[in-house]
């Protein structure tokens, strides 16, 4: 996770935009009129996709798992995985096919998806919505220069998929001054991904026990929440049907290690990553498995966290 303040480059995003055969001619007065849309998609170094301002079928795998686009001298490049984000391939991520321009189409080759042609329409002066007609699919996308681009915003509003980019959470330290409590005896999750209905696993085999190895004594349904006055800190709950739920501060250390502060017993914990997963490609599974899960974003409705209606165990 690499730590850049976002500057709000977004300011001048209120210019229209119009068409023609070969070209695609912008009215904003930082960018030289009768642009190409080669020469747009080179204009920024990373491509964010807003997947809640998108229309996605999930039919389009490889445009759902990426979270950034970059366009290198016809190489196509995506950021897939958060725990990296920022430094993965000097912030543009991982090579995952090729692309190409006519006109006003973007073809992307990918390397296990194939062909997909969008038509791109340009929204603003770094955004822009790709269309693809076969499967009725639009894509909105934000350009941004490296130096500019918050990757820690992207990292805590899409912190759910980093919990499921390992095969497995081990604990690795807990608070000597919090109460006694039933969650002191966890020391392996796991979160498995949006397609598994939000679950997670939890153990209590000893730490160090090999990941096979692992019995998963109790499933259940997690939940990120927001808090209203942070956007750095995260609320998770997780489920455990007849036992109770439990809540925690969510808090990322670095890119393996997160830290649950449980507020009822006053307990930090602090959990490792173990089994990274890295979504080079699109890839399918078998529901059930740990090893490789592929993963789709889907929109997010984000609610916020309300301690008073929480009923703790």
């Amino acid at each position: 996770m690499k730590t850049i303040k976002l500057l709000f480059a977004l300011a001048i995003l209120t210019i229209g935009f119009s068409s023609c055969t070969n070209e695609m001619y912008m009215e904003d007065p930082y960018v030289e009129p009768g642009i190409s849309l080669n020469q747009l998609m080179h204009s920024y170094e990373v491509w964010y996709i807003d997947i809640n301002e998108s229309n996605t079928n999930g039919q389009i795998p490889f445009m759902q798992i990426a979270f950034t686009l970059s366009f290198r001298n016809g190489v196509l490049y995506a950021n897939n995985n958060l725990a990296g984000i920022g430094t993965t391939g000097n912030g543009f991520g991982v090579d995952i096919g090729y692309y190409d321009v006519y006109s006003t189409t973007l073809q992307l080759d990918h390397d296990l998806d194939g062909v997909w042609n969008f038509e791109v329409e340009q929204l603003a002066a770094n955004r822009v919505r790709l269309y693809n007609y076969a499967t009725n699919t639009s894509f909105v996308m934000y350009g941004y220069q490296r130096s500019n681009f918050d990757y820690d915003m992207v990292f805590y509003d899409n912190i759910h998929y980093f919990l499921q980019e390992y095969d497995a959470w081990e604990k690795i330290y807990t608070s000597q001054a919090g109460a006694i409590n039933e969650f002191d005896n966890e020391n392996f999750l796991a979160f498995l991904p949006d397609g598994y209905g939000d679950t997670f696993l939890s153990s209590i085999d000893a730490p160090g026990t090999s990941i096979n190895n692992l019995y998963w004594d109790y499933e259940g349904i997690y939940e990120v929440m927001d808090f209203s006055n942070t956007d750095y800190v995260k609320a998770l709950t997780l489920d455990y049907d007849f036992l109770g739920n439990e809540y925690f501060e969510l808090y990322v250390v670095n890119d393996e290690t997160v830290e649950l502060y449980h507020p009822y017993s006053g307990t930090t914990y602090r959990f490792r990553g173990r089994g990274f997963i890295p979504y080079l490609k699109s890839q399918k599974v078998e529901k059930g498995t740990l090893e490789n899960r592929g993963k789709l974003r889907m929109k997010e409705n984000n609610k916020v966290f309300d301690a008073t209606k929480f009923k703790a165990l």
